[in-house]
């Protein structure tokens, strides 16, 4: 049986380019199914003084965090490459390492910085391939995450002030 032919796209983005963006992409789409579950994780465990704030606080981080999944991966397929799925290629492809255990709520808080600040720069690596390629639809997912990483790596940082 004959294998079907891909549809050749032409959005006047080079095939090399797609590849390129597509694999910056896919590290910032397992960055962020990272955060998202460490933000998960500890929102299921928190406990301490803290703990209302910080589970509707991590709540409304990682709601916003899975939406954002959905929208990486879909520009990945939109550039014709297969977005990765699965924790094994998750794991070798994010550059931030998942905490084991249980961190006390302080530390949960200091990982989480961490991992917004480790997934905007994966985000701002990005940009200067997709200015080069033209591509102002990866630069515009790419300055939502930013914004969305940077502030709430702010407001994470805020509760660790005396």
């Amino acid at each position: 049986m004959k294998a079907k032919k891909a549809t050749r796209i032409d959005i006047g983005i080079s095939d090399a380019d797609r590849a390129k963006i597509a694999q910056g992409l896919s590290r910032l789409l397992a960055d962020s199914y990272t955060l998202y579950l460490m933000t998960h994780n500890f929102h299921w465990n928190v406990t301490g003084p803290m703990f209302n704030t910080l589970h509707l606080m991590f709540m409304g981080q990682y709601t916003e965090q899975w939406n954002a999944l959905d929208i990486i991966a879909e520009r990945i397929r939109a550039l014709g490459h297969p977005a990765p799925g699965t924790y094994k290629e998750f794991v070798k492809l994010a550059s931030i390492k998942e905490p084991e255990g249980v961190p006390k709520a302080t530390e949960m808080i200091k990982l989480l910085v961490a991992a917004q600040e480790a997934t905007a720069r994966t985000a701002r690596e990005l940009f200067p391939l997709v200015d080069k390629a033209n591509d102002q639809p990866t630069a515009d997912v790419l300055t939502q995450r930013l914004d969305v990483h940077e502030k709430t790596a702010w407001m994470l940082r805020s509760l660790l002030e005396a």
